[in-house]
C-alpha cells in the first residue's frame, strides 16, 4: 500500500509537498495548519482529512509520514513530535534556527528508527544531478573552489511576516535562500567538514516597509504593520577541509541590473571546472582532453526543472521508506549546514573570521 503522506503547514510550500507525494504515488491523508482554513483546504483538495492539532495528525493511524513546512521556528519542535509519534519525516529546510535544536531533532531522529530527511530540493534539479555524475566519476579531480550565488533584485518574501522576524525566521537571506546553494555547493563537494567562515550580511531595502518597491513577493503582500529585521543581503568565505574554499552570495533585494549578475554554481577542479543555474536547462563544463581546452554540454531532460527537482526529492524519500535505502539529505547534514550559518552570522556580529 502506498504511503500515507500527512502535512504539516498548508501554506504555499505544504500545497507544493502534496502536489509532489501525489505525483510520487503516494496518499495525502492528512493536514494541519496553525490557520484551520488552509489545512482544511488543502486537506479537501486532495482527498484527506484535516486535523485540528498536530496531535491529531499524528495520531491518524493512516499516516505514516509527513512533510513539515511550517516558519522555521516551528521545525524543531513540529520535528521532534513527528518522529516521537513513529512518523517519518521529511522536513523542510533549514532544519531548524539553530545547531543547538538540530541536535535536539537529530536526538529524537536516533530514538525513533524513522527516516529523517532534509528539504535540500535543489540537490535534484536536472543541472545539478548531471555535474555531479561527472565528479563523482573523478572528472574534476580535486575541486578547491566553489561559487554559491543566489539573487534576487527586489524579491524579500512575505515582507513584515514570519520570513522577516528574526525570532520566527532566524535570519533573512542566508538562512532562506543561501542554505539551499550552500548545501548544493557541499554536496557537489563531498561533504567536506567546514572549519572557519568570514560573512556578512545587511539590511538596506525593506524599511520602512511602505517604501520597499518590489518586482516579485513570495508569501505576500506586505503587511505594513509587520516587522522587518533580518538582512536581505549576505555574502561569505568559508574553508573546508581539503583546502576547499566556497564563496557564498544571497540577496532578497539589491540594485543588481538585470543579467549583470549570474545565479548558480561555479566549480572549480584541478581537471575540470562547470557553471550552471541551479534551476536552469543546460550545465557547461570546461576541461582539457588530448592537450586541448574543450567546452563540454551534457545532454539531460530538464523539461521542467522545479517539478523534477521536487519528484526526485520524493522519490529519494519513498526510497528510504519503503526499501530502506539510505538517507538522502540527511539530518548530519543539515545539522552540518546550520553549523556553518551560525558562524556566519557570529562572524557578522564579531566582524572578523570565526571558527565553525
Amino acid at each position: 500500500m502506498a504511503i500515507g503522506m500527512g502535512i504539516i503547514g498548508a501554506g504555499a510550500i505544504g500545497n507544493i509537498h502534496a502536489d509532489a507525494a501525489i505525483r510520487a504515488g503516494l496518499r495525502v491523508v492528512g493536514a494541519w495548519d496553525v490557520r484551520p482554513e488552509r489545512g482544511s483546504a488543502l486537506a479537501t483538495r486532495v482527498g484527506g482529512k484535516p486535523a485540528a492539532s498536530i496531535d491529531e495528525l499524528l495520531a491518524m493511524p493512516e499516516v505514516d509520514a509527513v512533510a513539515i513546512a511550517v516558519p522555521n521556528d516551528m521545525h524543531c519542535e513540529c520535528a521532534c513530535r513527528a518522529l516521537a509519534a513513529r512518523k517519518h519525516v521529511l522536513l523542510e529546510k533549514p532544519m531548524a534556527l539553530d545547531t543547538a535544536q538540530c541536535d535536539l531533532v537529530l536526538g529524537a531522529h536516533r530514538a525513533s528508527g524513522c527516516v529523517l530527511q532534509i528539504g535540500f530540493v535543489c540537490r535534484g534539479t536536472p543541472a545539478a544531478l548531471a555535474v555531479k555524475k561527472f565528479i563523482d566519476a573523478g572528472r574534476f579531480g580535486n575541486i578547491h573552489h566553489i561559487k554559491a550565488a543566489i539573487y534576487r533584485r527586489r524579491g524579500i518574501p512575505g515582507l513584515g511576516g514570519w520570513f522577516t522576524q528574526k525570532k520566527h525566521a532566524g535570519g533573512g537571506s542566508l538562512i532562506d535562500l543561501g542554505v539551499h546553494v550552500l548545501d548544493l555547493a557541499l554536496h557537489l563537494a563531498g561533504h567536506p567538514r567546514v572549519r572557519r567562515a568570514s560573512g556578512a550580511v545587511w539590511s538596506v531595502f525593506g524599511s520602512p516597509i511602505d517604501q520597499y518597491r518590489f518586482t516579485e513577493m513570495w508569501a505576500g503582500p506586505p503587511k505594513l504593520d509587520g516587522v522587518f529585521d533580518v538582512e536581505d543581503g549576505a555574502t561569505a568565505l568559508l574553508r573546508c577541509d581539503g583546502g576547499l574554499t566556497i564563496e557564498l552570495n544571497a540577496t532578497w533585494a539589491a540594485n543588481i541590473p538585470d543579467n549583470a549578475l549570474r545565479d548558480g554554481i561555479c566549480v572549480w577542479g584541478e581537471k575540470a571546472g562547470a557553471h550552471f543555474e541551479v534551476f536552469g536547462k543546460s550545465a557547461s563544463i570546461a576541461t582539457e582532453e588530448e592537450g586541448v581546452l574543450v567546452d563540454i554540454a551534457p545532454k539531460f531532460n530538464a523539461d521542467d526543472p522545479i517539478r523534477q527537482a521536487w519528484d526526485t526529492q520524493y522519490a529519494q524519500f519513498i526510497a528510504a521508506v519503503s526499501r530502506g535505502e539510505a538517507e538522502h539529505a540527511t539530518g548530519q547534514s543539515g545539522r552540518d549546514l546550520q553549523a556553518a550559518i551560525d558562524a556566519i552570522y557570529r562572524s557578522e556580529r564579531e566582524n572578523q573570521e570565526v571558527a565553525v
